[in-house]
């Protein structure tokens, strides 16, 4: 005879063996039909969620609890199996730096806007640790009295749980290949938007240009010739240069701030 709580735990265990074989089953070159129709209600359901969170200015906070809220079972099974996924399994050597939100000592950088088809648009509310956000106003008062213009935060810290809502988005501009996708978003956890101790922004100028989709068009930029020249005083670098070891894309506009340094 087996006891009430016996049964339970039978229970709990037959439905984690159930589970086992979606979270075992990726297909890193490209996802299988059951997993594009997990894929498509999944994100039927975040896409208003974080529509709603960018309106409050707190989607890059996104915890994991917020992000499986609005989820079924099959569905948070789904994302398990992504945050099982490391980078180094599919070609890439970027550093794991753990999937737990480490977002201590935020704050905003404030209001920003930029042109979009010649429009003033905002930017999303963007949050840094103290010290990336005390550097990096540093360093943008330098570029103003050097070269008359500054650079904007498009993204700061996001979350590894936001992280994970990106890379999903991202998944069916490259073919819905995990494998190709890691190459222009981080995992969850391999970011180093959501490592403080190595904090990342994404630079976009005041006239809208981030490089997205044409690198050559940041590189091109006074802004970014300054950087590579006067960043490093003050703490900051580039994360993934051309023909980085980490087999990422080139991302000019993708600098970390590693620590401390002197303004001239």
């Amino acid at each position: 005879m087996i006891r009430r709580g016996s049964r339970q735990l039978l229970a709990v265990l037959t439905a984690l063996c159930w589970l086992a074989p979606a979270a075992a089953a990726l297909d890193a070159q490209r996802l299988s039909g059951e997993d594009l129709a997990l894929l498509s209600g999944a994100m039927a359901r975040l896409v208003p969620l974080i529509d709603a969170r960018k309106q409050q200015g707190t989607a890059c906070l996104l915890t994991w609890d917020e992000l499986y809220a609005p989820l079924d079972e099959p569905q948070r099974a789904f994302l398990d199996a992504f945050r099982k996924l490391r980078g180094a399994e599919l070609g890439s050597t970027a550093h794991y730096f753990g999937d737990s939100a480490g977002g201590a000592n935020l704050v905003p950088v404030g209001s920003q806007h930029t042109l979009k088809d010649g429009e003033r648009v905002p930017i999303d509310t963007q949050f840094l640790p103290r010290p990336v956000a005390e550097a990096y106003e540093r360093m943008m008062r330098a570029m103003e009295r050097e070269l008359g213009r500054r650079l904007l935060v498009e993204s700061g810290y996001r979350s590894p749980a936001y992280q994970l809502y990106l890379f999903l988005y991202y998944l069916p501009n490259h073919d819905h290949s995990i494998r190709e996708t890691n190459r222009f978003v981080a995992l969850p956890g391999h970011s180093e938007h959501g490592n403080p101790a190595r904090q990342a922004i994404d630079f976009i100028n005041e006239a809208g240009v981030n490089g997205e989709d044409h690198p050559e068009e940041f590189e091109a930029l006074p802004e970014y010739r300054w950087l590579t020249e006067r960043a490093g005083d003050f703490g900051f670098a580039l994360s993934y240069p051309r023909d980085n070891a980490y087999n990422t894309a080139f991302e000019p506009w993708h600098w970390h701030y590693r620590g401390p340094a002197a303004e001239p």
